[in-house]
C-alpha cells in the first residue's frame, strides 16, 4: 500500500482509525519503532488484538489529513519534553532537585539517582524524574557550558 493511500482519521470517540481499502474503520494504535533516533519514520499501525494493518514509511508521505491526524494521536499519547537549559541543581548527591528550561517552558525536575539517567543513541539522554516523567536531551554537547558542567557531574 502506498502511503499516499493510507487514510487515518479519528472517529466520534477521538480514537484514531485507519480506513481499509474495503472502506471499514480498524481502531488503532501508532507505534513508532524509534521514537527518539528517527520519530517521523517506520511507524506501524496496530489494532487492540496486537496486528499490524499498515506501516508508514516516513509521516510526511501521508496526505496532509492522515498526517494530521496522527501526529494529533501521537502528540496526545506522547509527553516527552526536550530539556534545553539546566539552570541551576539543588545538590550533587542525588535525589536532587533540578530547575530546568524545555521546550515546553520552564520546570523543576527531582532526580532520584543517577541510574535515572539513561544513555541512548550518542550525544542523547533520557532522564526519568521522580514523578515518572522522561525528559529528553538531544544533543548533550550542545547544552551551554554551565548546563553542560552540572550534568557531567552525574554522569
Amino acid at each position: 500500500m502506498s502511503q499516499a493511500a493510507i487514510k487515518l482519521e479519528h472517529n466520534a470517540f477521538g480514537q484514531l482509525v485507519f480506513i481499509g481499502d474495503d472502506g471499514a474503520a480498524h481502531p488503532v494504535t501508532p507505534v513508532r519503532s524509534f521514537p527518539i533516533a528517527a520519530p517521523t519514520e517506520g511507524i506501524g499501525l496496530v489494532n487492540g488484538e496486537g496486528d499490524e494493518l499498515a506501516w508508514v514509511e516516513r509521516i510526511d508521505g501521508l496526505s496532509p489529513e492522515s498526517r494530521q491526524a496522527l501526529e494529533d494521536d501521537l502528540a496526545g499519547r506522547e509527553f516527552m519534553p526536550v530539556i534545553q537549559r539546566i539552570r541551576s541543581v539543588s545538590s550533587f548527591a542525588t535525589p536532587s532537585t533540578w530547575e530546568i528550561d524545555t521546550d515546553r517552558g520552564p520546570t523543576t525536575m527531582v532526580l532520584k539517582g543517577e541510574e535515572d539517567i539513561r544513555r541512548l543513541v550518542r550525544p542523547a539522554l533520557l532522564i526519568a524524574d521522580s514523578r515518572g516523567i522522561n525528559f529528553l536531551i538531544r544533543d548533550r554537547y550542545a547544552l551551554d557550558p554551565l548546563s553542560k558542567k552540572m550534568l557531567d557531574r552525574f554522569l
